[in-house]
């Protein structure tokens, strides 16, 4: 019996202390009659558009304040942070914890109970994610937006259009211009561009003498609004390409690599396999400014050279002015072709692409600077993950605007307002898809292409004006969207929009 007893001692104690834990972490929360909303799910099937986020690392580690954070507050006087994609809350476990910054401090929760109070004043969502019919409406006027989307422009052709980006408040996206930049975000660090060649010059020769291709294509996602495939096929008719993969496929992997997960991270044997050829076609899925992914990177890294189309100021950020071959530099695929084969036939002139790989050979002062200053890592447990750095910059930003409206109310004569910030078009904004080869005018009208990523880039436009009007009548039914836009069209044929 006293066994039982102390047993049950143990259990009521328990009991209390997850009480008290709740208690703490949700003490201010308002007892609102609050509706709960689905969370969303994200698909990342092998050869989909990839995210940096598949290959990070997240880990439980105790809270980092920083050296300007003197926030002794408690848990329920800290404004609260909402993660709008719950999928994406970058804690683990639980789905609410305290952050400390460098500056100050907040609650974040992917708990949407807490959307409507008065305590949530920021809500963070991801951009794939964003569906203009889901957003949490009525926007209030106390709360901020800020959008975190690293992936492909077109995940989400809504934020390339002032209306859809003007909706934030702070931004972190590819763009440099963004408030915060993850420009880099598939580049780990510089001792990964001067890994040594992982297949010598002598060797990649003797595999040439030996049939293989100077080129590799490795696609299997085909259908995309930069149209690769339809350049890449051009280009073949030029140049011998080694092409794997679901598109434009003319080569079987070997039986060890069929299985594709492979191809979307760095396994080894994948890596060894494709670091045998001299030149990568790197083709990005979207066409944007300063978005590159791994498939520009990890070329560099192996020693291969990437033949590269998509960031249009992709130059910005290279080793130096001999790491790629840029296709935007050539007036036809016949062009580039010519000057692969050229380069294929000269070790002098080829091996000048590889001279990166000594450090001395860096010469781009913008590339060094921002991979010294970024204040996250990738995989580096000595700084924190850009999600988990950019709610903090929005921790931070947040609680300096709540600390001008307090000054304000209480000495407006004294203090000046807290100054409304909003995204520009410059934090996201990708051009309309064109075609990878050839004028758009001379496509058949029954083009797969042309019917979907114009159409997708100048329906986006319409869904951002539609949330936007929502947001102005400040309707609290999303649903309500469809409407809106359909008003706004019939305005639109009469001349009054």
């Amino acid at each position: 019996m006293a066994g039982r007893s102390r047993l049950l001692s143990c259990v009521c104690l328990g009991l209390f202390a997850v009480l008290c834990w709740v208690w703490v972490s949700f003490a201010s929360f308002p007892d609102d009659q609050l509706h709960l909303e689905g969370l969303d799910s994200v698909d990342r099937g092998a050869f989909q558009p990839q995210s940096a986020l598949s290959e990070m690392e997240f880990a439980s580690i105790a809270s980092y304040r920083g050296p300007g954070n003197s926030d002794r507050r408690s848990n329920k006087e800290l404004p609260i942070l909402l993660w709008w994609s719950g999928g994406l809350f970058p804690h683990f476990p639980g789905d609410t914890e305290r952050i400390d910054c460098a500056t100050s401090s907040c609650l974040v929760t992917s708990n949407r109970k807490v959307q409507l109070y008065k305590r949530t004043t920021s809500i963070i969502f991801y951009g794939t994610d964003f569906r203009a019919y889901e957003a949490p409406l009525p926007r209030l006027r106390h709360q901020t937006w800020a959008l975190f989307h690293e992936e492909s422009p077109m995940n989400n052709y809504l934020l390339s259009h002032g209306p859809g980006i003007r909706l934030f408040n702070y931004t972190a996206t590819f763009r440099r211009e963004s408030d915060y930049p993850l420009t880099l975000q598939w580049l780990p660090s510089l001792e990964y561009l001067l890994q040594p060649v992982a297949v010598s010059l002598e060797e990649k020769n003797r595999l040439r003498k030996e049939g293989l291709a100077p080129v590799l294509y490795i696609q299997s996602h085909c259908d995309v609004p930069s149209d690769r495939d339809r350049y890449v096929q051009e280009l073949m008719k030029y140049i011998q390409v080694d092409s794997y993969g679901k598109c434009l496929n003319n080569k079987p992997l070997p039986e060890y690599l069929e299985d594709t997960a492979t191809a979307t991270g760095e396994e080894p044997k994948f890596m060894n396999f494709v670091a045998r050829y001299k030149f990568h076609l790197a083709l990005e899925n979207g066409l944007c400014p300063d978005y590159m992914t791994e498939k520009l990177w990890r070329p560099l890294h192996q020693g291969c050279v990437p033949v590269y189309r998509g960031s249009s100021v992709v130059a910005d950020w290279m080793p130096n002015d001999h790491s790629a071959v840029l296709i935007d530099n050539f007036p036809s695929p016949k062009a580039l072709a010519d000057f692969l084969k050229h380069l294929d036939s000269n070790d002098d002139e080829y091996s000048k692409y590889l001279k990166f790989k000594n450090h001395r050979m860096i010469t781009n002062a913008r590339l060094l600077e921002a991979l010294q200053t970024r204040e996250w890592g990738v995989n580096d447990m000595s700084k924190p993950n850009y999600l988990n750095g950019f709610e903090c910059y929005v921790c931070d930003q947040e609680n300096a605007r709540l600390a001008a409206e307090r000054a304000y109310k209480k000495a407006p004569k004294k203090n000046q307002p807290p100054k409304p910030k909003m995204a520009h078009n410059s934090h996201m904004g990708c051009p309309l898809p064109n075609p990878g080869y050839g004028d758009v005018q001379d496509l058949p009208a029954d083009d797969g292409w042309l019917q979907i990523w114009p159409q997708d880039y100048w329906q986006s436009l319409d869904q951002a004006e539609g949330l936007e009007s929502l947001i102005r009548h400040n309707e609290s039914d999303p649903s309500l969207l469809w409407k809106h836009i359909q008003s706004m069209a019939v305005s639109r044929a009469r001349g009054k929009h």
